[in-house]
């Protein structure tokens, strides 16, 4: 029990080889970049979208600044 513990615990090398056949084994080897196709798209919207409310921070302090 404990040496299970200690596997999952920690990832490593071994983790991530048996994460990587996982996903193989249920998705296989042409819906794999569709997913990272759309996990990178998903990241690129939360970015402009954190971006753009940073932005939008900055201009309402300027705002108050001129009052």
């Amino acid at each position: 029990m404990i040496s299970l513990i200690t596997f999952l615990g920690m990832i490593g090398g071994p983790q991530i080889i048996l994460i990587v056949i996982v996903v193989l084994l249920l998705f296989g080897g042409r819906k794999i970049p569709e997913l990272m196709r759309g996990l990178g798209s998903g990241i690129k919207e939360f970015k402009k979208a954190t971006k753009e409310e940073e932005e939008e921070e900055d201009s309402s302090k300027i705002e108050k600044k001129k009052d």
